[in-house]
């Protein structure tokens, strides 16, 4: 009797103890929070807040042949009236086409976690829906609609912070967006994905292990700039420039 009291007390504290690093809702209360910056920032902090990098502009393609496709938001606002909608103003970039768009980013499902690698933390994901229109004044411009999936964590402070704990692990990534661009013109929709670091859905386009690499038979649609950015000579630090520059910004 008594090692059945012992074991049936363990076998509680077990799933009491299991119950706290299992996922649990967040929708509710991350309207407590503004979380615009987690698709804004320029820096962001990784293993704990103990070191700050930059973060790159988001990776993306668009249609069958993987061309390249940038994307930039310039402002994100949190819509006072729904707490779980926020307003997305930015550009979108594909060759030399450059198009303003404006709409909207809803989070649909918010969830906390923990594991083990930082026990006393909070870490969270936050999935919804997205859909940006694109100027129709502009030549080429559509409609971009589809999924998101956006990763945090709570600091000490209690803070939400873009979670890039682990951006020095193989095949880290953040702010996932999938979905199509549909054109105004001709109601034809293509594969427009993009994201921090990777691209969701890459499929032949990414071979790389540890970070991005584009294949090269997909080169010669947007990607040898980027490629000839990662050398050392002259025409790297050529590209480079051309990497680093904010074609979002109007001169």
């Amino acid at each position: 009797m008594k090692r059945m009291l012992i074991f049936y007390l363990v076998t509680i504290f077990i799933t009491a103890h299991g119950q706290n690093t299992t996922n649990r809702d967040f929708t509710e209360e991350i309207k407590k929070y503004d979380i615009s910056n987690l698709w804004t920032l320029d820096k962001f902090q990784i293993e704990n807040d103990t070191e700050t990098v930059e973060r790159p502009e988001p990776l993306g393609y668009i249609g069958n042949n993987f061309q390249r496709f940038q994307i930039h938001f310039i402002s994100v606002i949190k819509n006072a009236d729904n707490k779980l909608q926020y307003f997305v103003y930015g550009k979108t970039k594909v060759k030399e086409n450059i198009c303003r768009f404006q709409g909207t980013i809803t989070i649909i499902k918010a969830e906390l976690y923990k594991d083990e690698e930082f026990p006393t933390l909070w870490q969270g994901v936050v999935r919804g829906e997205y859909v940006f229109y694109e100027n129709p004044h502009h030549a080429g411009s559509g409609v971009l609609r589809g999924k998101f999936q956006t990763d945090f964590y709570i600091n000490e402070k209690g803070e939400i912070k873009y979670n890039g704990l682990m951006a020095i692990a193989d095949g880290f990534s953040n702010n996932q967006f999938e979905g199509t661009w549909t054109s105004y013109k001709t109601g034809v929709s293509k594969k427009c994905n993009w994201g921090d670091f990777r691209i969701p859905d890459s499929q032949k386009l990414d071979i790389g292990a540890g970070e991005f690499a584009p294949a090269d038979e997909y080169l010669k649609n947007g990607w040898q700039n980027y490629i000839q950015a990662w050398g050392d000579n002259p025409e790297a630090i050529k590209a480079r420039k051309k990497e680093n520059e904010k074609w979002w910004i109007e001169h």
